[in-house]
């Protein structure tokens, strides 16, 4: 038996606006999107590079108010998201250039280099590549 992670929600306000966020400011491809009814669409981004089997990011439209009360802070405040790099100061570095919000500036910990930022709605991220 072989079981994946295929894709993780994340609650969003906007779809045009999320994916512009995440294809233009994080370089994230957009894999479909795909107009599901009126008001709901099926949309699928990803890290560029990232092999085909890899999680998925799907932007899910919050549809009522309590969707809507957990856009930007699906998980409490903690970091949501960890987006790993093969080179942590060329994609800082861009972020900065394209106005990513730091949350906490560069650390090196255990596990390698590390910096918190937060999405166009709020949720934290980190941005992990390897040590120095």
């Amino acid at each position: 038996m072989q079981q994946r992670l295929a894709h993780l929600a994340l609650v969003v306000e906007d779809y045009d606006e999320a994916i512009a966020f995440y294809t233009q400011k994080l370089d994230f491809d957009l894999i479909e999107d795909t107009r599901l009814s009126e008001s709901k669409r099926w949309v699928i981004v990803r890290p560029k590079n990232a092999p085909a089997d890899s999680c998925n990011l799907l932007l899910a439209k919050a549809a009522n108010d309590p969707q809507r009360s957990r856009i930007g802070n699906q998980t409490g405040g903690r970091v949501f998201l960890f987006l790993h790099t093969d080179d942590f100061w060329r994609d800082y570095n861009r972020m900065l250039e394209r106005g990513i919000e730091f949350v906490r500036g560069p650390q090196e910990e255990p596990y390698g280099t590390v910096v918190v930022f937060a999405d166009l709605y709020g949720n934290l991220w980190d941005l992990v590549g390897p040590g120095i």
